[in-house]
């Protein structure tokens, strides 16, 4: 495992030289790809320029989000099928080779069994589309009633229901990404990420919640960074994921209102100095191996 910095997980932006710059001050041994900004990087520079800073620096390259629209129309999804293989190659290039992509938790065109064996069907061709670049696909999901409220049909919105359409594709690049925010907001436990191997497993985050908030009323506004209040334990699920052989990349997150009044690089810094914590309370090496017992 290995501890990654993804700009979108605690709102923070800026140029690629900015973002590297941050991580490499503050310990991160990757970061994520906005795989569309690259490709006009490349567009307007060239890819050697481009990917100048990435090589250099020596950085992982963590998660890029899917750049395809895939739970659209038929017209709609295959038009960017037809746009993903030159963005495909790019992220090719710079050695990216986990993508992520979030399961809306309602919808008003499908009943459940229907949206479930669309996703299925989909999910697993897009499988098809990643396996010749030897890419993975890690599935999110979204646990919040807010987030399901006023919609005609509910959809995944538990860890459960996610083991169960992953297990479900064929495709063995297919798997989830393991939020223990979400997991905690749905009522589940940590310890169902055991439902997984460590091939099923695409990605992690690592964020807190407030203490005595109804798991159920939770919002995003309530996602904390890392060890800011102990309710959801990083430390335990650094552990299980090192002992299910994840070696993956690790991302702190926390709703960007949380961290309202500092700078960027204090932010950075802070989650950083989180995911530290987290990573010597699980007895981990630097390289997210599990050499001592958890105290």
């Amino acid at each position: 495992m290995f501890k990654n910095l993804s700009t979108e997980g605690i709102g923070v932006s800026g140029r690629q030289s900015e973002i590297i710059e941050l991580a490499l001050s503050f310990g991160f041994k990757g970061i994520d790809l906005d795989l569309i900004d690259f490709q006009q990087q490349v567009k307007a520079h060239g890819l050697p320029h481009s990917r100048r800073l990435l090589d250099s620096a020596r950085l992982k390259i963590g998660t890029f989000r899917l750049p395809l629209i895939w739970d659209d129309s038929d017209e709609t999804y295959q038009q960017s099928v037809r746009e993903l293989p030159e963005l495909l190659q790019l992220a090719t290039d710079v050695g990216a080779k986990r993508a992520v992509t979030t399961i809306a938790p309602a919808n008003d065109a499908r009943p459940y069994h229907e949206n479930f064996e669309f996703h299925r069907r989909r999910l697993a061709e897009i499988g098809g589309l990643l396996a010749p670049a030897g890419m993975r696909l890690g599935i999110e999901f979204v646990a919040p009633p807010a987030a399901r409220k006023d919609r005609a049909f509910q959809f995944i919105h538990t860890f459960d229901a996610v083991v169960t359409l992953v297990n479900m594709i064929r495709a063995p690049n297919i798997g989830a990404v393991i939020d223990p925010w979400q997991i905690h907001a749905a009522g589940s436990s940590l310890d169902d990420v055991r439902k997984l191997s460590a091939d099923r497993i695409v990605a992690a985050y690592l964020s807190d919640a407030p203490p005595d908030a109804d798991p159920a009323a939770l919002t995003e506004g309530d996602r904390l960074l890392p060890g800011e209040t102990g309710k959801i334990d990083s430390a335990a699920l650094l552990t299980t994921l090192a002992e299910i052989g994840f070696d993956g990349p690790i991302s702190p997150r926390a709703h960007r209102d949380r961290l309202a009044g500092m700078r960027r690089e204090q932010i950075v810094k802070l989650a950083g100095e989180r995911v530290d914590q987290a990573w010597k309370a699980a007895g981990l090496s630097p390289a997210g191996k599990l050499v001592t017992a958890k105290k």
